[in-house]
């Protein structure tokens, strides 16, 4: 049996994390209230707003501390993960409250935004869970269903309308079909990215797994594309498009031109092709020898081996290669904007040129909610087919 003087008698990053969360919550503010999107607005710490029984608001972050000073075991990081999707949820509620008795109705300008002790709470209860998680299972499944459920109240709270009076809400009411049509952009650049990137990354990985002579100089070339920064790469193809749209006018009217979504998707694929020729190598190269050779002994044609054995085994690998290039071309195709790619790093732009904090937040939010969960679900697929470990 363990020694019981060795056990841990408090959970040190959970106690952290709710020592973070209180100095947040006390120190920044957690709303910012102006008379129109243009001021700069006055900031509210978030104990000038909890009044009568608002204070019971609170009672999960005392949980937090308490079930911090509690040994670290399956139950004590449920509670950890319940008190976090719990004060997550009165906290928004709260500041949809807040902006409710703030908004001097339809036909006001004022605008409530979150503001940083919201946001940086927000955060944290995301981190309280995400370790609690990791400690009630193992499973990378459940681990990412229990971490989705957390922000289930939130969405609820989105659906049923109490924080359409935040600022961040009136901008994406007044701006709802130019959203839509920035989502399926942003999309479209997604999958005309990564169709593309497959089609040419995989034979080049196959190539290079199986050719030492054509891995020396592609991997350096490879590594070369990827050090270019983005807008200089952009940059770099305006001119041979517009070049070949000028010699050849039915080029341009496929779409084909500087600016626009092909420049865009050119060079989101150039900048996927190096983690994706690796995953394909790394993958291909981690099949054990002898599992090789027992194919061959089998009977198994070169074809056969690698239809049946290598792809299938390197596949997990394969898959991890290409949720990186996912995740990478959703943050990538943000700059994509500034050549005329639209998709939502155009209204991040627009929220920049006007100074308008929620107008940036929501083109931002989108684009990170949709990489955590393109993210979670490449992550799920490589552990349904990655081999039980014994």
């Amino acid at each position: 049996m363990p020694d019981v003087q060795t056990m841990p008698r408090l959970n040190p990053v959970l106690l952290l994390l709710a020592v973070l969360l209180a100095l947040a919550l006390a120190g920044l503010g957690f709303v910012s209230h102006a008379p129109n999107r243009l001021v700069s607005g006055e900031s509210m710490g978030l104990l000038s707003l909890l009044h009568g029984g608002g204070w019971l608001r609170l009672l999960p972050l005392a949980g937090l501390a308490v079930t911090a000073c509690l040994p670290p075991r399956r139950t004590t990081s449920l509670a950890a993960l319940l008190l976090a999707e719990a004060l997550l949820f009165t906290l928004t509620q709260q500041a949809g409250l807040t902006a409710q008795a703030l908004s001097g109705g339809e036909e006001s300008i004022a605008r409530t935004s979150l503001g940083g002790g919201y946001w940086a709470a927000a955060a944290l209860c995301l981190l309280i869970g995400s370790d609690a998680v990791t400690h009630i299972t193992a499973q990378r499944g459940l681990r990412l269903l229990l971490g989705a459920q957390m922000v289930l109240p939130v969405v609820a709270l989105l659906v049923s309308g109490r924080l359409d009076a935040l600022s961040l809400m009136q901008e994406y009411a007044n701006r709802e079909e130019v959203f839509n049509d920035a989502l399926w952009q942003h999309l479209g650049l997604l999958g005309g990215t990564l169709l593309p990137s497959l089609l040419i990354g995989l034979p080049l990985g196959v190539l290079c797994y199986r050719s030492a002579r054509w891995r020396a100089p592609l991997f350096p070339l490879l590594n070369i594309i990827q050090t270019i920064p983005s807008i200089a790469l952009f940059g770099l193809l305006l001119a041979p498009l517009a070049g070949l749209a000028a010699a050849w006018p039915w080029l341009g009217r496929l779409g084909i031109s500087g600016i626009g979504t092909a420049p865009a998707i050119i060079a989101l694929v150039l900048y996927s092709l190096l983690p994706l020729v690796r995953s394909v190598v790394a993958g291909l190269a981690s099949v054990p020898a002898h599992v090789q050779e027992a194919a061959r002994g089998m009977g198994m044609t070169r074809g056969q081996l690698f239809r049946q054995v290598l792809l299938p085994l390197a596949l997990p690998v394969i898959l991890s290669g290409v949720r990186v290039v996912a995740v990478q071309t959703v943050g990538l195709a943000m700059v994509a904007a500034l050549i005329g790619a639209g998709g939502f790093g155009a209204i991040m732009f627009q929220g920049l040129l006007s100074s308008a904090l929620d107008l940036v937040l929501l083109g931002v939010i989108p684009v990170v909610l949709m990489a955590v969960v393109i993210d979670g679900l490449f992550t799920f697929l490589v552990s349904v087919l990655e081999p039980p470990r014994r």
